[in-house]
């Protein structure tokens, strides 16, 4: 089987719901070469009995990719392991991290971590059905049973399963009395038990995610792990993804960066070529709203960004919005308030 560490783990930007879907990855492509991106996750259940191809689809610019996917059925996660694999992905993740009402009625996500061994003929069953890496997003705890003991033992028992990445949201998840937003901020960030995990595991790739907002904070977490996760930031402020492969790569972008080193032209770059793309999109049916709004961080802090926005918002979700409202957007950058 195809060692997990082969793909580099040192940059990847986590699955979002309703946020990193094809057409918000095809833009971060295009800030980032060298990042690993993950779909929104897919129910095993979607993939069953709902549209293949539309859950599935990606463009071939947008390697590495993997796919991430929500269930506990071991013999259901295998089937959809290899309709993923079958389709060209380059990892298949389980989540063991969610915690809204849809994933605790439907038992997976992060409730999973009460269930390691639920968890490990999972992974098991994957591995067996295909040659990409199965990995897992995990929390570190969940309500009570947020004990370090707990987590190696969570950790343990799905190593020996076949599992050797680790993405750890530095977080326990509360599944009673804290929505899915409150879950991403409340509980304290514990980045101290994800090093040790890392020390007590040292064969394992061992990833942080959970409140990382700059290259800076990525560099340090790399000293000790072996890659960041960046979700909610890398999706509201996208310009800072400009960075990523010369900061902790070491490979410029080149054509975006190294050619327009200033951050507001490298981000008109990314916005122009994005804007080609969208236009042959919209040849195809997508609604300009379903793209334009990945967006509408990718210039703050700049002189016209409020402009620029709100031209979005009030434009692109008009019937018949063609690419010309994107482009009347971006000619309000550089223009006051």
């Amino acid at each position: 089987m195809k060692n997990s560490k082969n793909l580099d783990r040192r940059f990847s930007i986590a699955p979002m719901m309703d946020w990193s879907d094809r057409h918000c990855r095809y833009f971060w492509r295009l800030l980032t070469q060298q990042s690993l991106l993950y779909t929104e996750m897919i129910t095993t259940g979607a993939l069953i009995h709902g549209d293949i191809e539309r859950h599935l689809q990606f463009d071939p610019s947008e390697h590495p990719i993997a796919v991430q996917l929500g269930g506990n059925n071991p013999a259901d996660l295998a089937h959809c392991a290899k309709l993923c694999e079958d389709r060209g992905y380059d990892e298949v993740n389980l989540n063991v991290g969610c915690p809204s009402d849809r994933v605790k009625s439907g038992f997976f996500g992060a409730c999973l971590m009460n269930q390691p061994q639920t968890v490990a003929d999972g992974i098991k069953a994957m591995r067996d059905a295909v040659d990409i890496p199965v990995t897992i997003k995990c929390r570190i705890g969940v309500d009570d049973n947020d004990s370090y003991e707990a987590l190696c033992e969570f950790v343990d028992i799905n190593a020996q399963a076949g599992c050797e990445v680790f993405i750890v949201h530095a977080r326990k998840a509360w599944l009673s009395g804290l929505s899915p937003k409150q879950n991403r901020e409340v509980p304290p960030l514990d980045y101290p038990r994800v090093f040790k995990l890392k020390e007590d595991f040292p064969k394992l790739s061992i990833v942080l995610n959970g409140g990382l907002k700059t290259i800076d904070d990525c560099q340090q977490a790399l000293q000790q792990l072996d890659g960041v996760m960046i979700g909610r930031e890398a999706y509201q402020n996208p310009s800072m993804l400009q960075y990523v492969d010369s900061e902790l790569y070491g490979d410029a972008n080149t054509e975006l960066l190294s050619a327009m080193p200033s951050t507001i032209n490298s981000s008109l770059a990314a916005a122009h070529r994005f804007a080609e793309y969208m236009d042959g999109q919209l040849t195809q049916g997508v609604r300009l709203n379903h793209m334009t709004r990945h967006l509408l961080g990718l210039f703050n802090g700049q002189t016209g960004a409020r402009a620029y926005r709100r031209h979005i918002s009030e434009n692109a979700n008009k019937t018949g919005a063609g690419i010309n409202v994107f482009m009347d957007a971006l000619a309000k950058l550089g223009t006051p308030s």
